[in-house]
């Protein structure tokens, strides 16, 4: 199953996301999950680990067990490459990491500039900003960073572009100024974070929206997160519980349903096989609108991904 992006191209409903794969079992784990049947690939500059990604992307070509253009490879912007003059920098960066020709999608990851920082003196730069741990920013507006985004797609390095962790307010304000509209908005979504009004305005856009941290906190205890570790994980609440024992599922694959059933795009992270398998498979069955209604009681408004913990930056507040 896939969703029609507005800039032409098919991108898979369920792909796997690569935040936290680390460098030693990477490669092998894309190769597997190639092997099993996966075609999307949530990458990013600052998950550090693209030249593993790439790695294994590059083994299963070199086999023939996939054609490039039958994956689906998404990649990210990070904060300190928001200058024009630094975007297509950053995106020959990724590329060259990846030993990749293009990528299928290249998100702004976040809505945030940071000071430049050369590739060569900090790579990935997190947030090093060239003064120890102290954070710097660059006035760069955000409809600068975009319109250069928008030139990549004239290139063949690029086939769509869009956003990561931007609110319906910045949302607007962009497609004012846009030439393209975004393919994809990108966001943390889960029971706890519904977020349903900012996904009915996106889609009613015609910008198609991948959920990450499908899971709520569990993406975030092994980081020792304090929201994560003061919450009762989804696996284990009785209301998705109760759900997963009815359809005979998973508590994952109960939560993953829950998103691509409203064409939210997902993107699970696991190294075991066996639930590799379990997250790719949760399209055959539906959940009931009673299903729905109970798990919308679920919504804190509870955010585990949110910058103003790195600087105090209030782009959710």
């Amino acid at each position: 199953m896939s969703i029609k992006l507005n800039s032409g191209y098919d991108m898979p409903l369920v792909g796997y996301g690569c935040w936290k794969v680390n460098k030693e079992t990477c490669a092998d784990t894309i190769y597997n999950a190639i092997k099993i049947g996966y075609r999307l690939f949530d990458a990013a500059q600052d998950y550090g680990n693209c030249k593993e990604i790439g790695q294994g992307i590059n083994r299963a070509l070199d086999e023939g067990l996939v054609a490039r253009d039958e994956l689906f490879v998404t990649s990210k912007l990070w904060n300190s490459y928001h200058d024009p003059k630094n975007v297509e920098k950053a995106l020959d960066k990724v590329l060259s990491d990846m030993q990749l020709e293009y990528l299928d999608l290249f998100l702004i990851h976040f809505p945030i500039a940071f000071k430049y920082v050369p590739i060569e003196e900090k790579y990935p730069p997190g947030f090093y900003c060239g003064d120890g741990d102290k954070i710097h920013y660059e006035d760069v507006p955000l409809l600068d960073t975009w319109k250069a985004m928008e030139k990549l797609t004239k290139t063949s390095k690029v086939k769509s572009i869009g956003i990561s962790n931007f609110t319906g307010a910045l949302i607007l304000d962009l497609l004012r100024g846009a030439e393209i509209k975004p393919a994809v908005l990108q966001i943390e979504h889960h029971p706890y974070l519904q977020q349903p009004e900012l996904i009915e305005y996106v889609q009613s856009q015609g910008i198609a929206v991948t959920a990450y941290s499908s899971f709520g906190p569990q993406s975030f205890l092994e980081m020792q997160n304090a929201k994560a570790l003061g919450t009762p994980t989804l696996f284990e609440h009785n209301t998705i519980k109760e759900i997963s024992q009815k359809y005979k599922k998973t508590p994952a694959q109960v939560l993953l349903r829950w998103a691509t059933q409203r064409n939210v795009a997902i993107i699970p992270k696991s190294n075991n096989l066996d639930r590799l398998l379990q997250n790719l498979n949760v399209n055959d069955f539906d959940l009931t609108k009673e299903d729905f209604n109970e798990i919308a009681k679920l919504d804190r408004n509870l955010r585990f991904n949110n910058p103003w913990t790195w600087d105090k930056i209030p782009i959710f507040v």
